[in-house]
């Protein structure tokens, strides 16, 4: 499997582009400010074909450039439908006062062809199969999408700002719920093998291994340290 990433814009949110090789089909994975310039380089650069984006979650850290990227290749964006509305209306997933301090000159609509996630569901896109999970918490929309492992290839979490490493996504914006994140966390994180790649929404690499060994949130959800202090959150 092919991935290439990029961390875009004022808040550094990582977009990736994901193939079975470098020459064939692509999906990309949050195209978020500024991000369609790095988009076209990577696909010229590795002569990739996009066929679909698809959104962890609508903020506009994740979303904003998913108008000029669909567009340019028509093709269709996949998004929760409990954070849809965030691609048209980003205030509201961030409240009135930080987003319209933020927003700027930022234009953001919907695309021309916008389908919705459901836990459980599975993309097959690209020649590659992605499992999506509904991951609430940081926004009621949140998802990850999962790859299977194969051959040497370990299986990949694109967790969006579920998971980071050593920490997780900040839950006080509209939407967010931390009781709810940790729950999320023990549903979606805690039964994946060490081995999993963990490619998050912002931040470095990391694994399930871990961050099982040094992240309090999930030693905390898993029962194995308790009362351990809080780490930052990150993520907008």
């Amino acid at each position: 499997m092919f991935i290439a990433g990029f961390p875009a814009g004022a808040w550094g949110t990582n977009c990736y582009l994901v193939a079975p090789a470098a020459g064939e089909e692509c999906v990309i994975i949050d195209p978020g400010h500024e991000a369609a310039a790095g988009v076209e380089d990577l696909v010229r650069e590795h002569r990739l074909r996009p066929v679909a984006v698809i959104l962890t979650h609508g903020h506009i850290d994740h979303v904003a450039s998913v108008v000029p990227v669909c567009g340019a290749r028509g093709v269709p964006a996949w998004i929760h439908p409990e954070d849809r509305y965030m691609m048209a209306d980003p205030v509201r997933g961030l409240g009135r006062a930080l987003g319209q301090q933020i927003m700027g000159s930022i234009t953001v609509g919907e695309p021309d062809d916008v389908r919705e996630l459901t836990d459980g569901s599975v993309l097959d896109l690209a020649g590659l199969r992605f499992t999506v999970d509904h991951a609430p918490g940081h926004t009621k929309g949140s998802v990850t999408f999962r790859t299977p492992a194969a051959g040497d290839v370990p299986p990949v979490l694109f967790s969006g700002d579920l998971l980071f490493a050593g920490s997780i996504g900040r839950t006080d914006l509209p939407g967010g719920d931390h009781a709810e994140i940790l729950r999320s966390l023990a549903r979606v994180c805690l039964p994946l093998p060490d081995e999993t790649v963990v490619l998050s929404g912002h931040g470095p690499q990391t694994s399930i291994g871990r961050e099982r060994a040094a992240n309090p949130y999930l030693q905390q959800v898993a029962g194995a340290a308790a009362g351990a202090p809080e780490a930052p959150r990150r993520g907008m």
